[in-house]
C-alpha cells in the first residue's frame, strides 16, 4: 500500500527481482567469513522488538551451507532479551555491516532456533567449518541456528568509513563501569536536561 501511495512500486520491483535472494550466494558467504560483527533484531510472541549487537573474531558467524547461519551466544546479563524473544518467536533479521573495506551491508532475513553447545556440535560434528575454540577461554552456552528466508543488499550511501583500532585500556578508560554507565549522574557533562 505504502508502494503504491509514494509511487515507488516500480523500483521497488526492481529490487526485488535483481537483489532479493532466497540463499546466500558465495560472495554473500565470503562477505559474511570477513565480519566481526552483526546487528540483530528480534521481537517477542507480542511482537515488542529488540535490537541487539553481537562481535567476535572475524568469521563468528559461521555459514554452514547457502540456507544456514550459526553463531555462539556466551554468558552475559542473564536477561535474555534476543534469545528469550527467539522462543517465543522464531523471526530473526541479522545486519551485516562493513565499515571498513566495501562500505556496504548485508541483510539476512530468517528463523532461528537454539541449540545447546553440545547438541549444536553433535549435530554438525562432520562439518570443518564448526570452530572449535569460538573466543578463547569462553565456551558458548547456546548456538543460534538460523535458516536463511532472505538476503538481501543494505547499499553504501551513508555508511560511514570507520577505521578499527584498539580499544583504550586502564587509565586511558575514564568512564563509569558498564553496569553504572547508564544509571549513574555523571560529574560533569556537556549536556544537560532540557
Amino acid at each position: 500500500m505504502l508502494q503504491d501511495h509514494l509511487g515507488t512500486s516500480e523500483r521497488a520491483d526492481a529490487f526485488y527481482d535483481r537483489q532479493v535472494q532466497p540463499r546466500l550466494t558465495t560472495v554473500m558467504r565470503e562477505f559474511i567469513s570477513r565480519q566481526s560483527m552483526v546487528f540483530l533484531a528480534t521481537a517477542d510472541a507480542r511482537g515488542h522488538c529488540d535490537s541487539s549487537f553481537r562481535a567476535g573474531p572475524p568469521g563468528f558467524v559461521t555459514v554452514l551451507d547457502a540456507h544456514t547461519l550459526a553463531y555462539p551466544e556466551y554468558r552475559g546479563n542473564g536477561v535474555m532479551a534476543s534469545a528469550g524473544n527467539m522462543v517465543e518467536n522464531p523471526h530473526i533479521g541479522l545486519l551485516f555491516m562493513d565499515f571498513a573495506q566495501d562500505h556496504i551491508g548485508l541483510h539476512i532475513n530468517g528463523t532461528a532456533r537454539l541449540l545447546g553447545d553440545q547438541e549444536f556440535r553433535a549435530a554438525h560434528q562432520a562439518n570443518p567449518l564448526i570452530p572449535v575454540d569460538t573466543a578463547p577461554g569462553r565456551r558458548p552456552e547456546l548456538w543460534v541456528h538460523i535458516t536463511v528466508v532472505e538476503a538481501y543488499i543494505h547499499c553504501s550511501k551513508h555508511i560511514p568509513h570507520l577505521e578499527p583500532a584498539r580499544r583504550p585500556q586502564g587509565a586511558a578508560l575514564k568512564r563509569p563501569k558498564d553496569a553504572d554507565y547508564f544509571t549513574t549522574a555523571p560529574t560533569t557533562s556537556l549536556l544537560t536536561d532540557r
